[in-house]
């Protein structure tokens, strides 16, 4: 029981620590990604330029911040709890699909504001979202992926040295 205790603390502990950095991704996703404009009229929201790239823009800007995130929270678990790699691993991964869904709710909701009236309903700035679900895993996958490469190479050149003594 104990040994169960102390290894969901690494994990847990993990989990906790990505969470408030979670918060920070998605003001610096709302800073740097454009929000995309929309009419709104009798038939609901409409794109006010149908061909901008601002919806793609955005989900592009969420999937670097977070991976980018998620790259270095992998190096930073490998260097703190490379001795319990399964734990931090799960802690890496939960803790980043924890943290990928806060920097959404925070970056989402960061902007929104009614901007001017126009004849065809008001122009809005959205808050944004995204459009492809998938850069919801950049964090996870990009932290776990760095840890693992991480432990690639040590164990890689580990090995080389016990064969070549």
């Amino acid at each position: 029981m104990r040994y169960l205790r102390g290894n969901s603390q690494v994990a847990a502990l993990t989990v906790l620590v990505l969470a408030p950095l979670g918060v920070v991704a998605g003001f610096i996703w709302s800073a740097v990604a454009p929000a995309s404009r929309f009419v709104v009229t009798d038939a609901g929201p409409m794109l006010a330029d149908p061909v901008a790239q601002t919806l793609i823009e955005a989900d592009g800007w969420f999937a670097v911040i977070t991976g980018g995130f998620g790259l270095l929270c992998g190096i930073a678990g490998y260097a703190l709890a490379r001795r319990r790699p399964v734990q931090a691993l799960v802690g890496l991964a939960g803790g980043g699909l924890l943290a990928g869904h806060l920097a959404l709710l925070v970056g989402g909701t960061a902007k929104g504001t009614i901007r001017a009236a126009a004849p065809g309903g008001f122009t809005t700035t959205t808050s944004l979202g995204v459009t492809a679900n998938g850069v919801l895993f950049a964090w996870p996958i990009l932290a776990t992926a760095a840890f693992w490469i991480i432990e690639f190479v040590v164990f890689s050149q580990e090995r080389r040295e016990v064969r070549g003594s």
